[in-house]
């Protein structure tokens, strides 16, 4: 059982091996450790093979481990009941259900495995899909798809809410909702476990981003502190006889002044900015990939 104050998800050393003894042992997810409080959003970054959704599956009981320590809402999942899977809600990547159930047959039929289910009109209003209530689920766009995955997730009134790459095929007002809905939860104590490639959609929703490369985390904390207080230190660029210069400084107003004092007469800087590393940028550096700009060249 779980005691009060204690995570609602707590992971230490999970490994999680593929292959056989023939053709070699890849180690997806390599000692990792996690751990997500009552009540928060952590989002999980991390680049396509990085062992997220490994993870993910090994939480919600889906995949086991091969070592590790697993607890989710006090329960190792591998060994939890049903009542304990009453008490989670999954949206999976891909549902790949294409029922000939309408929308409200489908979120109603679910709802009924729950004990305290929410109301399945009001659910399928926060997701967008009025509309669409009596249409089957077969008929739906893939968009219109992923919000009923998203209904399905939570009618249940879940504790711990795993959503994994909740709005791939949503619109941008789609997901502005999609976000609305999911401070809302929060809000009413939903903690929720996000795994998003959307670095704004990190940045918007998370208390804390977690970015796992190889199997590891390689960095952990608030968005606009990730990676630490040099990470953000403002950035000078500007272009010297058609070669790219930068420096990174916490003093970009005295960079600017001599180059403008060396630049001449006219005091003009070729391709002169200043610029603070985003999200996306710290992001980029973690995982040891390189951000480019809009003409394809490496950014600052």
């Amino acid at each position: 059982m779980q005691t009060p104050g204690s995570p609602a998800v707590r992971v230490r050393g999970l490994r999680k091996r593929y292959g056989n003894s023939r053709a070699g042992f890849k180690d997806a997810v390599a000692g990792l450790d996690l751990d997500v409080a009552r009540g928060e959003i952590v989002a999980v970054l991390g680049p396509n093979g990085a062992g997220k959704t490994t993870t993910v599956e090994i939480l919600e009981g889906f995949r086991d481990r091969d070592d590790g320590e697993v607890v989710v809402l006090g329960e190792d999942p591998r060994q939890a009941g049903r009542a304990w899977r009453a008490r989670i809600g999954v949206v999976m990547q891909e549902s790949g259900d294409m029922s000939e159930l309408t929308v409200a047959e489908k979120v109603r039929s679910t709802a009924a495995y729950y004990p305290d289910a929410r109301d399945p009109a009001e659910v399928i209003a926060a997701v967008g899909l009025t509309e669409k209530a009596r249409s089957r689920m077969r008929g739906l766009s893939g968009g219109q798809q992923r919000r009923l995955d998203v209904a399905l997730g939570i009618v249940g009134r879940p504790e711990l809410l795993f959503l994994d790459e909740p709005t791939t095929g949503f619109d941008p007002q789609a997901r502005r909702s999609f976000w609305d809905l999911v401070t809302g939860l929060r809000s009413d104590g939903t903690t929720i476990l996000l795994t998003t490639h959307y670095l704004d959609e990190a940045a918007q929703l998370a208390d804390r981003v977690i970015v796992v490369r190889d199997g590891e985390v390689v960095a952990e904390g608030p968005p606009d502190t990730l990676g630490g207080p040099g990470a953000r230190t403002p950035v000078v660029a500007w272009d010297d006889g058609g070669v790219r210069r930068t420096e990174q400084t916490d003093r970009p107003t005295a960079v600017v002044a001599r180059l403008i004092a060396a630049a001449g007469p006219d005091g003009e800087v070729p391709g002169l900015s200043v610029s603070r590393p985003t999200l996306e940028d710290v992001y980029l550096s973690l995982i040891g990939e390189a951000s480019t700009n809009d003409d394809g060249k490496e950014a600052a």
